[in-house]
């Protein structure tokens, strides 16, 4: 197994807890990992993603060109990455913001209204837990158990509180995500 995984948004919408907490999982799992993050000066409102690999065998380089998965949280960022995926391989984005949708018919698109959902959840932080989810019903790379641990080492203990509710968020995502089209 090898997944090669890009997150991209804006800062502030978890990107780079999403792939802390999934190369974290990996690494319980025993995988070989692989987590790259890329920002700009600003702390929030700037671009971000993240690249991660999780890998049975050894990871050459965390430098990529193409990826497996695209996990796209705003308009740039399709704009960017929407080309990058491989053929066959997988996009899963949140709708909020999103002015020109995935229009590819060589890759399995997948829409998780997490914005709305986090609303409705009255928790807006619960935003990338919600994708997070959505992403592991379609591709479970990672178990739950494993997510959760690594939920729990990446947040500081004084939010360990937050860890329910950021597994209702997850398991939410599971639940709204929604098959756009597949190959």
């Amino acid at each position: 197994m090898n997944e090669e995984i890009i997150i991209a948004g804006f800062g502030g919408q978890g990107v780079l807890s999403m792939g802390k907490i999934l190369a974290y999982s990996g690494v319980m799992q025993g995988m070989e990992v692989s987590w790259m993050p890329s920002y700009g000066p600003e702390m929030r409102g700037g671009t971000a993603n993240v690249t991660v690999i999780l890998s049975d065998s050894r990871i050459s380089s965390p430098i990529l060109r193409k990826y497996d998965t695209a996990i796209i949280l705003n308009q740039q960022s399709m704009d960017k990455f929407e080309q990058t995926v491989k053929p066959g391989g997988l996009l899963v984005y949140d709708g909020n913001g999103i002015t020109r949708h995935p229009e590819r018919d060589d890759i399995n698109i997948y829409r998780v209204d997490a914005a709305e959902e986090a609303s409705k959840m009255q928790s807006a932080k619960t935003f990338n837990m919600i994708v997070l989810g959505g992403y592991l019903k379609i591709n479970p790379v990672v178990t739950m158990e494993n997510v959760m641990n690594g939920l729990k080492k990446s947040l500081p203990d004084r939010h360990h509180h937050l860890l329910p509710l950021n597994e209702a968020a997850i398991k939410r995502g599971t639940e709204i995500v929604q098959e756009i089209a597949t190959v």
